[in-house]
């Protein structure tokens, strides 16, 4: 099968000042990631904060040039100037629907408008194609005269979600799309994501800190550290075999219901995160890492992969 979606050696830089330096210098969000994303997959992308995985979105959907590489969706090479109908077919939802939203705005006129400007429906349809789109995310029909004050946080983030779908996409980029929800709000989001993938065949690229999450949703993993990819595979294997120190860490720091009662708790991973201004000559996760050598300061390791999974470790299985 071939990739819907493919990231080739994708860097990002951008210039910044620093009190140390007079002339500006490269802050390197992403620094060389290659993915992959089938048809109807769900991609899940997750590190700590700070690791490039919202510029990595970025990239995805074009509001982002990378600074190097290749970008292609169904096989052709995406410009940095994408066509309009690419930009319908590949959308996001953001982490905060309060600041996606306009919040003077009635529902109705949010997704009527986007349903206009690409013609995708002509104006009898219109209100037809408005109650399908509520039914699709499980709302009342009556969000449509609201405002997004009027709703609460889950289903503001629903409106968004039916604010990406009106355009009728074939890729869903969720950037942290359920962090600022409660609980329950957030099982109701994951909930959805997850039906309307298997009703409409969405690709999801769903990125998050959450590790619960990604491993309720998704069927590959990749775990991203420092702007590059650490480990990348099957989610079951990622959860359950992990190949690299920062995976295995990041596990043991996740809280797991499994482990109450048993004596075990989450471990918090130790030190600090390598800087997008720091020069990184090795394995970026070196300084933190119980298990590095040498050789691992000297040269960044190389991928070791075993069937579909890779692992950037020199200690890895192959």
């Amino acid at each position: 099968m071939s990739a819907l979606i493919e990231l080739d050696d994708i860097q990002v830089h951008f210039k910044v000042r620093t009190r140390r330096s007079t002339t500006p210098v490269a802050l390197r969000a992403v620094d060389g990631v290659s993915l992959a994303v089938e048809r109807s997959q769900c991609l899940g992308v997750v590190g700590e904060s700070g690791c490039g995985k919202s510029t990595l979105a970025g990239v995805l959907v074009g509001l982002t040039a990378p600074t190097a590489g290749a970008v292609r969706y169904d096989g052709q090479d995406v410009g940095v100037h994408r066509s309009k109908e690419l930009r319908r077919r590949v959308q996001m939802v953001f982490q905060d629907p309060v600041a996606s939203l306009n919040p003077r705005r009635r529902v109705r006129s949010v997704l009527a408008e986007l349903i206009d400007c690409h013609d995708l429906v002509p104006d009898a349809g219109m209100t037809s194609a408005l109650n399908s789109l509520m039914d699709m995310v499980n709302l009342p029909a009556r969000v449509l005269d609201a405002r997004p004050r009027e709703l609460s946080g889950g289903q503001r983030q629903r409106v968004a979600i039916a604010r990406a779908l009106a355009v009728r996409p074939d890729v869903l980029v969720a950037d942290e799309a359920v962090s600022a929800l409660d609980v329950s709000a957030q099982a109701t989001v994951v909930n959805l994501l997850a039906d309307l993938r298997a009703e409409l065949g969405l690709t999801i690229v769903f990125i998050s800190h959450d590790l619960g999450i990604i491993r309720t949703l998704c069927d590959r993993v990749a775990v991203m550290y420092a702007g590059r990819v650490v480990e990348e595979g099957a989610a079951q294997t990622v959860f359950t075999a992990a190949q690299h120190p920062y995976t295995r860490a990041l596990l043991r720091a996740a809280p797991d219901l499994h482990r109450r009662g048993t004596g075990s708790r989450p471990q918090a991973l130790e030190g600090e995160p390598a800087g997008a201004l720091d020069v990184i000559t090795g394995c970026p996760f070196q300084p933190r890492c119980p298990e590095a050598e040498a050789v691992c300061s000297t040269a960044p390791p190389a991928y070791v992969r075993s069937g579909s999974h890779r692992t950037a470790c020199i200690h890895a299985a192959g």
